[in-house]
């Protein structure tokens, strides 16, 4: 709903801004060289950048140029993705036909942030919470480890596509911070709006301390411009603290509650105090609600035994609408169900998922065989954007080709020694089969769509950060916003809020910290970033004074959420986000 609000206001300023970059090159002689940008992003960088060489100033070559530009300019070529987007923008179509190759691209964009959300949550998730299940993880520890990377797997693939060039290292730093800013004010305001509430006092305040010292240690950082390896797994070390503390303070919270209950032996609930203080560290929302799910499903159950044949297991398997859900969604649901279907059955024909709720764990024995063949091929096909997909062993054999000879052995190993109706021993390996394809396809989705962003951001003359911060933050929090604003309407607020702050840290020191070991290793050499823009340090400002603030407002209220605070939450977004765009079109400058 909210971003309802923000887009159309930020995609008429695009528009505004793509006609006057125009404007400006019929103004312009070719080849000046200057950029149309009034303000820098933060750069990741580790050799020295020739400015006569950048692909930014390809908008300042006349229409008929820009495309002999592209493909003769080096800093042009990107590696990263499947597509190569400057090109479709300047030689696919017409100069004069360029406002729709971009209507394509924002649509194409639209595209990849359902593939990341599909894959994350229906795919990439399940699998981790079976993997803990199968390793008998807490619940405690499974919500700090696996499900916080189910949860931020977008954010954290997006940030590490984004890290692997110097000229969209500013994206993931955007990205990064702009969701943190979306997701502690406007999901976390949405929720007090929706749901009035008194908030846990301990792990709120734990996790507030948290991200902000996350957050003061990525600032000292890009002042600072460098980074060194030690530094970098330090930073890294912090979230295994912040574990450590989660851990130990599930501990000593169900300690103090075993006693309660051993002192009162008559009471048969427990008290509200004792369930508000660290009740959130044990609501897991991927982890729970499976014995919902399983006693649905039970009660549709038919009385009288029913096998089906191969053949409609196969076919049941790969329907991803269930009628009696349909019947009951309203239209708005159905419609956007049917565009998510192509995605969906593409992703159920390469990705297996276990599901440990589940009586037979969701074990499809056409389909689960059809996996043990198209999952290890999607693997190398899409793994690092098609790099290995015409990778030849010792030049003679594709590697491919292998991957599907050994799929189909071991496939057919598995349905001869199998039955349709009990899974096998082995069945948890599907978890970890699943879990390694789902992450290849998340991480080659979000490569394509920091490349894609990486060509708007050229195209409108904006800075990657003021990309980060909007499309590539949106994008990949507003799935979330939608599943926390749905589990407070129906009663679980604490638990909404928990995965707004929860999730950001692992996201923000994961995002940043592997994203610079990756570049270390590739590099053999420190990080320098380079930050020559207002942006960056408006929008780390913004994100620590919103942190500050919720440090000191909501003790104040009590730990009681409500509407009030929800509305100034909002507005509080609202006025970042005009700031951030009036510094990005030079309104506001040093």
């Amino acid at each position: 709903m909210y971003l309802s609000v923000f887009l159309p206001l930020f995609v008429a300023v695009l528009c505004s801004q793509w006609v006057t970059s125009g404007s400006q090159d019929l103004r312009n002689p070719p080849d000046v060289g200057i950029t149309g940008r009034s303000s820098t992003t933060t750069l990741l960088t580790t050799m020295p950048k020739n400015s006569n060489d950048e692909c930014d100033l390809v908008m300042n070559r006349s229409a008929a140029a820009r495309c002999a530009f592209v493909k003769n300019t080096p800093d042009c070529d990107m590696e990263d993705g499947f597509i190569n987007y400057l090109d479709v923008a300047f030689c696919l179509l017409p100069p004069n036909l360029t406002p729709l190759t971009i209507t394509l691209c924002i649509i194409w964009l639209f595209v990849l942030f359902f593939i990341l959300g599909l894959s994350a949550s229906k795919f990439f998730c399940p699998n981790l919470s079976a993997i803990s299940s199968s390793l008998h993880l807490t619940h405690n520890v499974a919500g700090v480890t696996f499900l916080a990377l189910g949860n931020g797997a977008p954010d954290i693939f997006s940030a590490m596509a984004a890290f692997s060039r110097p000229h969209t290292a500013g994206m993931a730093v955007g990205a990064l911070f702009g969701a943190g800013i979306f997701v502690t004010t406007v999901v976390a305001g949405s929720v007090a709006m929706v749901k009035p509430f008194a908030m846990a006092s301990r792990p709120f305040l734990r996790d507030v301390i948290f991200y902000m010292v996350a957050v003061f240690w990525t600032f000292l950082m890009l002042y600072r411009g460098t980074t060194t390896l030690a530094e970098t797994m330090g930073y890294l070390g912090l979230y295994i603290v912040y574990v450590a503390i989660v851990i130990i303070s599930a501990f000593i919270y169900n300690r103090q509650k075993n006693s309660l209950n051993a002192s009162v032996q008559n009471v048969s609930h427990e008290p509200a105090e004792f369930h508000s203080s660290d009740s959130s560290d044990d609501e897991v929302p991927c982890l729970t609600g499976g014995t919902i799910h399983q006693e649905y499903e039970s009660e549709y159950r038919p009385l009288l035994p029913y096998s089906e044949s191969t053949s409609q297991i196969l076919l049941s398997s790969l329907n991803p609408v269930e009628s009696r859900k349909w019947r009951r969604k309203p239209w708005s649901w159905r419609v956007l169900k049917i565009l998510k279907t192509p995605l969906e059955v593409l992703l159920l024909l390469c990705v297996p998922v276990v599901d440990p709720d589940k009586e037979d764990k969701n074990w499809r024995r056409p389909l689960n065989c059809l996996h043990l063949i198209s999952a290890p091929v999607v693997s190398v096909l899409v793994f690092q954007s098609g790099e290995y997909g015409d990778y030849m062993i010792q030049g003679q054999f594709p590697l491919w080709l292998l991957m599907l000879l050994l799929g189909l052995f071991v496939a057919a190993i598995v349905f001869c020694t199998t039955t349709n109706d009990c899974p096998p021993k082995y069945h948890s390996l599907f978890a970890l089969l699943g879990f390694v394809v789902s992450a290849v396809v998340i991480s080659a989705a979000a490569s394509e769509v920091v490349s894609l962003l990486h060509m708007l951001g050229v195209v409108l003359s904006l800075s990657n950060t003021v990309l980060g911060l909007t499309l590539l933050a949106w994008g990949n929090s507003i799935g979330d916003c939608f599943s926390d604003i749905t589990i407070a309407r129906q009663g679980y607020p604490r638990m909404a809020i928990s995965a707004c702050f929860g999730g950001i840290i692992f996201n923000m020191l994961f995002g940043v910290g592997l994203g610079c070991v990756v570049q270390m290793v590739k590099t053999q050499s420190d990080v320098q970033f380079e930050s020559e823009g207002l942006l960056t340090w408006v929008l780390a400002g913004s994100l620590g004074l919103s942190l500050v603030l919720s440090f000191i407002v909501v003790p104040l209220q009590q730990f009681h959420l409500g509407r009030t605070y929800g509305i100034f939450l909002l507005i509080f977004y609202a006025v970042f986000l005009v700031i951030a765009l009036l510094t990005e079109f030079g309104t506001i400058h040093t």
